[in-house]
């Protein structure tokens, strides 16, 4: 038994009173949805602080990485080739696989990391990645990193997104929703606090 289930098993073993679930299906009902899932998952990205952009037809992936982020050198990703606009593209601007290093702390001084988003949230531009390498540290470790969504996958709201999310095998997962930030000192907002201080999205 891994020690996550020995705590949720614990806590049941422990709860004095439980209650049933609460149905969330009128919430549901009044819940944000855009008849422009694309522009609108755009504009919540910039309002985000982040980037983004939407590849079109004949565009080379590697190519829209590049533009954006000309001074990087060591750029990590585990994909191999992403499904662009139904065709696959090989990712060739890469120069490292994340898990090529022994220790996470070697992954200091990575310039960019291209990780494969699974869905992306209109409402508030949050893309769902899910661990598929060993070093999970890459997600925050970066300076900048590229969230690649397929536009089909755009869900309007977290409702929607909560009923689509899973962890896959290695058993984690999170939401990334632009660079990371804080207003926690004196309510002044810094980017790249505590993470990736610049994020593209490209929806291909």
């Amino acid at each position: 038994m891994s020690s996550r289930e020995q705590i949720l098993a614990a806590a049941k073993q422990n709860t004095l009173k439980r209650y049933n679930k609460p149905d969330y299906t009128e919430l549901e009902k009044q819940a944000l949805t855009f008849d422009n899932k694309i522009e609108k998952f755009c504009e919540m990205m910039k309002a985000v602080g982040g980037q983004v952009a939407v590849l079109e037809e004949g565009q080379n992936i590697n190519d829209v990485i590049k533009a954006h982020f000309p001074d990087a050198k060591r750029i990590a990703t585990n994909l191999k080739e992403v499904t662009c606009l139904g065709q696959p593209q090989a990712i060739t601007c890469a120069t490292f696989h994340p898990d090529d290093v022994e220790k996470p702390g070697e992954l200091n001084g990575t310039d960019l990391a291209i990780l494969q988003g699974h869905l992306g949230v209109c409402e508030n531009a949050a893309v769902w990645v899910k661990q598929d390498m060993e070093q999970r540290t890459i997600f925050f470790i970066s300076e900048a990193i590229v969230l690649i969504v397929d536009r089909n996958t755009l869900v309007n709201n977290m409702h929607e997104a909560y009923k689509k999310v899973e962890t896959g095998d290695m058993g984690y997962a999170t939401f990334i929703s632009g660079p990371s930030k804080t207003a926690d000192i004196e309510q002044a907002l810094v980017m790249g606090a505590h993470g990736a201080r610049v994020a593209l999205a490209i929806l291909v």
